[in-house]
C-alpha cells in the first residue's frame, strides 16, 4: 500500500535553528522514493518560501511547493467562502502575504473578517480594535490554536495565547484554521492525493499533530522531540480519546518502523 505523510516542522524536523536527528535523512529517502508528502506547519509568520529557505540553511532539502503554512490555508479558507476581502490582520509577514496574494484588503474599520495569527508587536490597543470589529460583525479566524511554541531557549507564547485574549474580551469563539482543526489538514490530503488512512500524520505536539490526524483519519506518529513528553501521554490520551499508532524518541525510530 502507498503512504503519504504530513510533516510538523517545528519540534519535529527542527527545534528553532537546531536541527533534529534524522530529520535531512527522512527527508531524503522520501524524495528519493518519490512519495508524496506535505510540510505542515501551524506557524503563520513565514512564507513557504522562507520556510523552505530556513530548512534548506538546516540542511533539510525542501521547495517552497513542499510546504502548507496555517497562513497559506488561512487565506485559501477565505476565498473558499468568497463572503468578503476585508481584513483586519492581526499577525506577521507570512499572514500578511498569504492573504495579499489571495486577494485580500487590509482594513481598520468596516472589516468582513478578523484574521489573526502569531504577532510579537501584539499590544492593548489591538485587542480592542479586533473587540469592536468581531462585535460589530466581522468574522474571527485563527490561524492556530498553539498557545506555546518550542524555541532552542525554551518556550515563547503562541498565536493561541493572543486568539483566548481577543475571545475573551468579544465573547466570540473564532474558526481555527491551522491543527488540530480538519481545515489544513484537508487542504494538506487534497495535495497528497491519498486516502486519509494512508497517510501518516508526524508531529511532537499531541494536542494539534496527534488530533489533527485522528480527526482527518491519517495515521499518528508522535516524536518526543518537542512539546509532547513521555510522561504526560497517559493523562493526554484519557484527555483526548487519541490513542498514536507509534510513539518514539525520534525520527530515527520511526524510520525503522516503516522499514526506511
Amino acid at each position: 500500500m502507498k503512504h503519504g505523510f504530513i510533516i510538523d516542522l517545528d519540534g519535529t524536523l527542527y527545534r528553532g535553528s537546531e536541527r533534529l536527528p534524522l530529520a535531512a535523512a527522512f527527508i531524503n529517502e522520501l524524495r528519493d522514493s518519490g512519495v508524496p508528502y506535505v510540510l505542515m506547519t501551524n506557524n503563520s509568520t513565514r512564507t513557504p518560501e522562507e520556510v523552505a529557505g530556513h530548512l534548506n540553511r538546516l540542511g533539510i532539502p525542501a521547495a517552497a511547493g513542499d510546504v502548507l503554512t496555517s497562513a497559506q490555508a488561512a487565506a485559501r479558507y477565505l476565498d473558499d467562502l468568497n463572503e468578503g476581502k476585508r481584513v483586519f490582520c492581526i499577525g506577521e509577514g507570512g499572514l500578511k502575504t498569504a492573504l495579499e496574494e489571495a486577494g485580500c484588503t487590509f482594513a481598520e474599520r468596516d472589516a468582513d473578517f478578523v484574521v489573526q495569527g502569531l504577532d510579537r508587536t501584539f499590544d492593548y490597543g489591538t485587542i480592542k480594535k479586533a473587540m469592536d470589529l468581531i462585535r460589530g460583525g466581522a468574522r474571527f479566524v485563527v490561524t492556530n490554536p498553539d498557545v506555546r511554541l518550542p524555541t532552542e531557549d525554551g518556550f515563547i507564547p503562541g498565536a493561541g495565547s493572543i486568539a483566548k485574549a481577543i475571545e475573551t474580551a468579544s465573547g466570540v469563539q473564532p474558526v481555527i484554521i491551522g491543527k488540530p482543526s480538519t481545515i489544513i489538514t484537508g487542504f494538506a490530503l487534497d495535495r497528497i492525493g491519498l486516502p486519509a488512512s494512508s497517510v501518516w500524520m508526524v508531529g511532537d505536539n499531541y494536542r494539534t499533530d496527534m488530533l489533527a490526524g485522528h480527526h482527518a483519519g491519517c495515521r499518528t506518529a508522535l516524536l518526543l522531540t518537542g512539546i509532547t513528553d513521555a510522561a504526560s501521554i497517559p493523562a493526554l490520551a484519557e484527555e483526548t480519546g487519541v490513542t498514536c499508532d507509534f510513539v518514539g524518541e525520534h525520527l530515527g525510530e520511526f524510520m525503522a518502523h516503516l522499514g526506511l
